[in-house]
């Protein structure tokens, strides 16, 4: 008799057991999106006969990762991992992030074993990233019959799909979780405001999301325009994205990340658009009750600024001639002489300051806010452990570095960076506490009786640090120096 065999809504599926772990690997959940689908929003998979066998990841999306090119346009697949035993498992379901722009399952940081050995049924999936997922080409001659929000519509069927057969992998349909971290935290902002996952989660983690990181069709052609630049195209050359090899749109990709900056300071990447999957922009859609009754962990790591504030190339402003011109295109300029109270212009970073605060910490607060009206279980925490390695590249508690902590892998080359130098405790020790209270938080809906909801500006914030703690950390005159400034909404 065969094991591990399960039937889903769109055919049998054989996982294998190891480590008493049952995985299920690779499963699609939609067709292809290549040939006449390139560009096209995600199309159901048609059921398959007979059993299929999910004993390796999927393909990887097209992306250029740390200099490589890697992946393939055939890419849209789930993944299962659970303990051997037990039924009506709580759920996690595990957004990767990488800008919009790189990221994969089968990274050893996004495995889940440290998840189910811990009784949860945990998920994740690929979607598509950069050019074949979020770049928006509908508003440019020829491209009419292209989709918007290509990589969007691919979480929101992986979602679905999730929800449909959580029952069949050994689930509890009222126990989901969603979790992501950077786009994949901006992505858990937009399943909080997206009709089309409204009811199929009751609780959230979103670990340093972008929540401002939405456009509208007319303000991504400025993106765009820079990757025909890149490619050496006109408008004429847009026929050859139906024909040629993904992988060459990734010239122009790497050149929108090089020059944005200084076309357009403070803008983000090219990511999702307001269409008729995303009718309203996040926050105000969260403003409006779109995520009533869920519950919601958000954070931020302190220095996320040094990952991405460079002397050249750099991913947010990166001197104040940069920061004057931001204020201006946005109609912004009389907040200019707060900004430079409030950031010192005589302090070495302050343009890291100011990146992660714009990016991440005033955003991911007014996410908290706004939540706070529809539900009282909201919690916010910060990540502020300065490991050796981060004091002495400069990097602090930089962007991801809690990652490590929440999957608990020690041996992942990241991890090794992170912790490079600290004795083997430090790492067991912020592990325990942020995986664990994760765990809590998915299993029993509250991450730790040591750690108070959220209030408002002034509010109590779980810290994990050498020593973690919760405390109040009072950010009224922070939200007070942003107050409403937008952004790069036109």
């Amino acid at each position: 008799m065969q094991k591990n065999i399960i039937t889903t809504t769109l055919g049998q599926v054989q996982g294998y057991e190891e480590n008493g772990i049952i995985r299920y690997l690779g499963i699609p959940y939609a067709e292809p999106p290549i040939g006449q689908l390139r560009f096209k929003r995600a199309v159901k998979k048609q059921p398959w006969k007979g059993t299929f066998c999910a004993r390796e990841y999927g393909n990887a999306p097209i992306q250029l990762n740390n200099g490589h090119v890697m992946g393939d346009e055939d890419c849209l697949t789930v993944n299962v991992e659970r303990p051997v035993g037990g039924e009506k498992l709580p759920v996690f379901i595990w957004i990767y992030g990488g800008g919009y722009n790189t990221g994969y399952t089968s990274d050893p940081m996004y495995t889940g074993e440290a998840f189910a050995k811990d009784g949860i049924l945990f998920f994740s999936f690929n979607y598509r990233t950069n050019v074949l997922g979020f770049y928006d080409f509908t508003t440019y001659p020829g491209c009419e019959d292209f989709e918007s929000n290509c990589g969007l519509s691919d979480q929101i069927m992986a979602f679905n799909f999730i929800y449909d057969n959580v029952e069949a992998f050994g689930g509890d349909p009222e126990r989901i979780t969603i979790a992501g971290e950077s786009a994949g935290g901006a992505s858990v902002v937009n399943m909080l405001a997206c009709p089309g996952v409204k009811g199929k989660f009751t609780q959230a983690i979103v670990q340093s999301g972008l929540p401002n990181c939405v456009m509208t069709h007319n303000m991504a052609r400025e993106n765009i325009d820079l990757f025909l630049e890149g490619m050496h195209w006109t408008e004429k050359d847009l026929a050859k994205l139906r024909t040629d090899d993904p992988r060459m749109f990734l010239f122009g990709n790497e050149y929108v990340a090089a020059k944005h900056q200084y076309k357009n300071p403070g803008m983000f990447l090219p990511g999702p658009v307001q269409d008729d999957l995303m009718p309203v922009r996040p926050l105000d859609a969260i403003r409006g009750g779109s995520a009533e009754g869920v519950k919601l962990i958000i954070g931020t790591n302190k220095d996320e600024g040094t990952m991405f504030v460079h002397p050249e190339n750099t991913g947010f402003p990166n001197s104040w001639t940069m920061i004057t011109e931001m204020l201006e295109k946005n109609a912004n300029i009389s907040s200019l002489p707060k900004i430079v109270d409030y950031y010192h212009p005589s302090e070495e970073d302050s343009f890291i300051r100011f990146a992660t605060d714009y990016a991440f910490e005033v955003p991911s607060v007014k996410v908290a806010m706004a939540q706070k009206k529809y539900t009282e279980d909201v919690w916010m925490y910060r990540y502020e452990l300065v490991t050796k390695s981060g004091e002495a590249t400069g990097w602090k508690a930089s962007h991801a570095f809690e990652l490590p902590a929440v999957f608990v892998k020690p041996e992942h080359e990241f991890a090794k960076f992170v912790y490079d130098g600290e004795i083997t405790g430090v790492f067991e020790q912020i592990s325990s506490e942020m995986h664990g209270e994760w765990v809590n938080f998915i299993k029993k809906g509250n991450p730790s009786g040591e750690w108070d909801r959220f209030e408002g500006a002034k509010s109590p914030v779980r810290i994990y640090d050498r020593k973690s703690r919760t405390e109040i950390l009072d950010r009224t005159v922070l939200m007070k120096v942003w107050g409403d400034m937008r952004f790069y909404e036109a």
